[in-house]
């Protein structure tokens, strides 16, 4: 059996997911992260993107996060996320009109301010989407 750690995910609007996983993957601002049981304490900063955690029978829950940090304790990971959707909850109709939103924003910029705020839209809106993306490919539909 293999080793587990409890995990924690947090936004501002409460507590999203809270129980044992054998690994946890993690959008990290210089890559992907992959933390299992005994890691190195650690802590560090998320970029929006899919947080992805493994159960002790193989199955993955999925997560939206717009970023946050990352806390590796060792006996507790932490998610304290901007926002934190289930992945499954993500309205995807909701994310391509924001998408559609900040490109056109982008296409038409007036100050520097509207693009950077522009590009975090577009990055966030291609986060939940990868999220879904990620999601479908895993229940194969």
């Amino acid at each position: 059996m293999a080793m587990q750690i409890h995990v924690d995910i947090v936004s501002a609007e409460g507590a999203i997911h809270s129980g044992s996983a054998t690994m946890l993957y993690a959008p990290g601002e210089m890559g992907e992260l992959g933390i299992a049981a005994r890691h190195a304490p650690l802590i560090t900063r998320l970029k929006p993107g899919d947080v992805r955690v493994e159960d002790e029978h193989g199955e993955m829950e999925h997560f939206y996060v717009s970023g946050g940090m990352l806390e590796v304790q060792p006996d507790v990971i932490t998610v304290l996320a901007d926002t934190a959707i289930r992945a499954e909850n993500i309205d995807e109709a909701k994310a391509l009109e924001a998408k559609r939103r900040a490109e056109d924003t982008l296409a038409g910029q007036t100050a520097e301010f509207e693009y950077a705020k522009a590009q975090a839209e577009l990055a966030e809106a291609i986060a939940q989407l990868r999220a879904i993306e990620k999601l479908r490919k895993m229940r194969g539909s």
